[in-house]
């Protein structure tokens, strides 16, 4: 588990780099806030904790910044839209005040976004299960006002999904698998045509694919095994809602094919 008692550090640096210069400024103030961290302490915190530790600091930035940005994508961030984010990235009483500023700071334009992304893509290059949670949780914020899914906020999140290295089929799947639908993707015929797409799998799978399919998904997805490669706990939420998802569309497949 990530000691969470000296994050703030980092914290501050990257909020002050930011401000300054935007995610190269935010990088370097992490970096710098790091460095604050590491003076003496009564109890020093292992090495390897620590660089958990900048991995962390720089997940947040960029999950926290894609976020804002990802909500002002149709001009206006609407209040749906923040309790969204803060649902689905759940944050202590304590991070409050630093993530409101960050958050503030990045939702006063949806431009200069793509560094965040590639500074999280560079981050999680060998777990792409984790930038499959920020995807899915763009996907929820953005889905979050009563008009649903603007052509530009489709544009941003596909443009988000390039930068991660996901194709237009792993596209179409992360969406469903976080129970949105986009505009210009064709609507599920129904409940299995949709268990389908989000195993992955075509309709004409076997059951041992599709048995095969759902086991890789639940060691891939499982919160814990995320949380392992880098994941913050205040992440957890989602992807255990997804993980709901998964085992739902097992089990409508599981029924419809008689699988045991």
């Amino acid at each position: 588990m990530i000691d969470l008692r000296r994050p703030w550090g980092k914290w501050i640096g990257g909020l002050l780099g930011f401000a300054l210069a935007g995610p190269w400024g935010a990088a370097m103030g992490i970096l710098i806030g790091h460095l604050h961290d590491m003076r003496p302490q009564p109890r020093r915190t292992p090495w390897r904790e620590d660089q958990e530790q900048i991995g962390r600091s720089v997940f947040m930035t960029g999950v926290v910044v894609l976020g804002a940005k990802m909500a002002k994508a149709d001009g206006r961030v609407t209040r749906a839209e923040i309790d969204t984010f803060k649902r689905v990235f759940q944050i202590s009483a304590a991070q409050e005040p630093a993530v409101g500023r960050l958050f503030d700071r990045a939702r006063q334009d949806a431009e200069g976004y793509e560094p965040y992304a590639i500074q999280l893509a560079q981050a999680f290059r060998h777990n792409a299960a984790v930038l499959e949670e920020v995807l899915g949780g763009l996907f929820l914020i953005a889905s979050a006002d009563q008009a649903g899914l603007s052509s530009a906020e489709v544009i941003f999140l596909k443009r988000v999904a390039f930068l991660f290295g996901f194709d237009a089929e792993d596209f179409a799947r992360i969406a469903a698998r976080a129970g949105v639908r986009f505009q210009g993707a064709p609507p599920p015929r129904n409940a299995q045509a949709e268990a389908f797409a989000i195993l992955g799998v075509p309709e004409s799978a076997s059951n041992d694919a599709i048995k095969t399919a759902y086991r890789a998904l639940i060691r891939t997805h499982h919160p814990d095994k995320l949380m392992a490669q880098g994941m913050p706990a205040e992440f957890v939420a989602t992807a255990t809602e997804k993980m709901k998802r998964i085992n739902g569309a097992y089990d409508t497949l599981s029924k419809l094919r008689g699988i045991k």
